[in-house]
Order: structure tokens, then C-alpha cells, then sequence
């Protein structure tokens, strides 16, 4: 089962990627997964995203996760395990979709903003939660939700996350990133996308090492 895999590395970065093609895939999976990146979702909220995330999921190394985001219904969810996907991203905290996905031995990671939602999230059975839209969660409000919540709950920080203001956000709690267009645009070059994802990866084991 997907979840049992769910033993992420410190400070995880999930590479969202909204708009990415069936053309593009193989290209950013190789420089996404070369890089170091192990989590990579495809936004289901543009076409022909199924066919991009089966594309990635054939060419992922064994170790590395493979899903959708912008998952809002169970027919979603069922659509990502028929085709191999590990990730249920949502932008919200829709309880049926995550205990829809965690029976299935998904790795749902919904979206949250208040310990209202984180809470039921867990309950439903969140493996961790993303804190979205990060512009509206700052450093001290994560420190604030971090403090009520079960020490070992994964709190990933999505939008308007880029280099500088990681270490923030690690230093009030977070235990990683989701990390948008900061990092890919639809028909980005080649060598833009390797020098973003490598910047990324860099900043993260800066922190790690400073930890």
C-alpha cells in the first residue's frame, strides 16, 4: 500500500505541476528526479493531467511518490489510483476525499488554514497536512498552529513559497514545501528548470545542515 511508503525525507519538497503536458513530462521528471526531488503531483484542474502523472509515475525511481493535486471528489481519487498515483493533493479539507484515499492506501495531504481543519483533517485521516495558501499562514501563525497539534504531524507550507523565506518557516515549525510556479511554468526550458530545482534542493540542505 502507497501510505506504508509514506516515510518522507527531512524536509520534503513537493514539486507541483500545474499545466504540465504529456509532451513535457519525460524532460521534467528527468531534471525533477535528478535533482533529488521524490514528490511530484500534476494539478488534475488542467487537461490531459492523468496522462502527464502516468508518464511521470512510469519513470519515477523507487523511492519516489507520484499523485495529483487539486483533487476535489472521490471520482478523482479513484481516477489517480486507476492510474497508478500514490498523492491526493487538495486545496481544501474535504473529509470524504481524504478517508476516501486513505482507505485506499493513499497518501492524502489536503489543505488547511485553521486547527480547525487540521484537526479534522487528521481525523479523516490526513498523513499530513498542507498549509495553503501559505501567504495567509506567515511563520507565526504556523508556530501558533504547530503548537496544538500532535508533534509529529507534517505541515507543508504551499503558495508563495520560494528560497528565502524557507528558513522561516522551518524555524515556526513547517517540515516542508510545496513549491509551485516557483519552480515550474508550463513550457519552462530545460536548463531554467534544472538551475530552480537544484536552487531548491541547495536551500534545503542548507537548512538540514544548519538544523
Amino acid at each position: 500500500m502507497a501510505a506504508d511508503k509514506f516515510h518522507p525525507s527531512p524536509c520534503p519538497l513537493v514539486a507541483i505541476l500545474r499545466g504540465l503536458t504529456p509532451e513535457e513530462a519525460p524532460m521534467v521528471g528527468r531534471v525533477l528526479f535528478g535533482a533529488g526531488f521524490r514528490m511530484l503531483e500534476v494539478p488534475l484542474n488542467r487537461p490531459r493531467a492523468i496522462e502527464a502523472m502516468r508518464i511521470l509515475i512510469d519513470m519515477a525511481p523507487d523511492d519516489a511518490l507520484v499523485g495529483a493535486g487539486t483533487v476535489l471528489t472521490t471520482s478523482d481519487v479513484d481516477a489517480v489510483k486507476e492510474a497508478g498515483g500514490t498523492l491526493i493533493v487538495s486545496p481544501h479539507c474535504a473529509e470524504e476525499v481524504i478517508s476516501h484515499a486513505a482507505g485506499k492506501g493513499m497518501i492524502p495531504l489536503p489543505g488547511v488554514v485553521t486547527p480547525t481543519e487540521a484537526y479534522r483533517a487528521l481525523n479523516a485521516g490526513a498523513l499530513g497536512l498542507k498549509l495553503f495558501p501559505a501567504e495567509m499562514i506567515p511563520p507565526p501563525a504556523v508556530k501558533a498552529i504547530r503548537s496544538i497539534l500532535p508533534p509529529d504531524t507534517i505541515l507543508m507550507p504551499v503558495g508563495g513559497i520560494h528560497t528565502q523565506n524557507m528558513a522561516a518557516y522551518i524555524a515556526a515549525g513547517a517540515t516542508g514545501f510545496g513549491i509551485g510556479g516557483q519552480l515550474y511554468q508550463p513550457r519552462v526550458e530545460e536548463a531554467t528548470l534544472k538551475r530552480s530545482a537544484e536552487a531548491f534542493m541547495a536551500a534545503r540542505d542548507k537548512l538540514l545542515q544548519g538544523a
